[in-house]
């Protein structure tokens, strides 16, 4: 369901961040988008791809951070997304959140609103987005190429992060599979 507020009470908005509710909200350009929870295998998949990166990252001199930060248009104020796991350069990281960032995931979730930040991720330079289901771990790769995202294909069950330059591809389980080099992280 989707729903338009046109003035939404200060006080509801107060009592919201006091009980926690609004840790996922996004803000497009001014508009507040409220984000429920995500169910706890969405939650469960979120964790380990952060955790998964986390090393991957840090061997390239890049940071991983959950989606408890932010991503900020670093010439827009009042516009942010919040995905689920980021992977960004380390001069990219502020005190707000991320000025940017290399690579975000996205955990799919019914009604999600993934593929319309897109355009926000393009315009910031984001060079890749990863889209992935979470009970089934399909998952879909995207690359920026002049100023649009483009598919990266699964050939032979694997595609590859040229941002990480490591290998994804989704195994019985369902799993999916990141390996770098000799190291293997199922998530």
């Amino acid at each position: 369901m989707n729903a338009v507020w046109i003035d939404v009470p200060e006080e509801f908005l107060e009592n919201r961040r006091r009980l926690g509710h609004d840790k996922r909200d996004e803000l497009w350009e001014g508009e507040l988008h409220m984000v429920p929870p995500g169910t706890s295998v969405h939650g469960s998949v979120a964790d380990e791809i952060a955790f998964a990166l986390h090393p991957i990252a840090k061997r390239r001199a890049l940071i991983a951070r959950t989606g408890h930060t932010g991503v900020f248009d670093p010439k827009v104020d009042n516009s942010y997304r919040m995905p689920d796991a980021m992977v960004a350069r380390p001069e990219q990281l502020s005190e707000r959140g991320l000025e940017g960032a290399e690579l975000v995931v996205e955990v799919l979730s019914p009604h999600d609103e993934s593929r319309k930040k897109f355009e926000f991720y393009a315009r910031i330079g984001v060079r890749e987005i990863w889209l992935i289901e979470p009970k089934t771990r399909a998952t879909e790769l995207y690359a920026l190429r002049e100023g649009r995202y483009e598919p990266i294909p699964f050939e032979a069950g694997m595609a590859r992060s040229a941002v990480l330059g490591i290998t994804l591809e989704v195994i019985e389980g369902p799993l999916l599979r990141l390996r770098d080099g000799t190291g293997v992280h199922d998530v």
